[in-house]
């Protein structure tokens, strides 16, 4: 499996950031890496938001898996994003 070199709180802000800027997506702009690049650090609050929201797993996800690991995982991607 591969893991990530950056924290999960910056891919959410900078897929938001994509999706704002994006004319894959909501934006408008055919390459939007530089703005993405520029604007990112400006999701980090909706991005924190979502980590918050998703630290706790739904019935499905946790007859799947351990929920003690993912709740640990979540909690430290939320403490990564404060620190941000």
């Amino acid at each position: 499996m591969d893991v990530a070199t950056t924290t999960l709180a910056e891919r959410i802000a900078r897929a938001l950031a994509g999706s704002d800027h994006s004319a894959n997506a909501n934006g408008t702009e055919q390459s939007a890496s530089n703005s993405v690049d520029e604007t990112w650090r400006g999701y980090l609050e909706q991005a924190n938001a979502i980590l918050r929201t998703i630290r706790e797993p739904s019935s499905a996800m946790s007859a799947t898996g351990d929920v003690r690991v993912w709740s640990a995982m979540i909690e430290q991607a939320i403490a990564e994003g404060d620190a941000l």
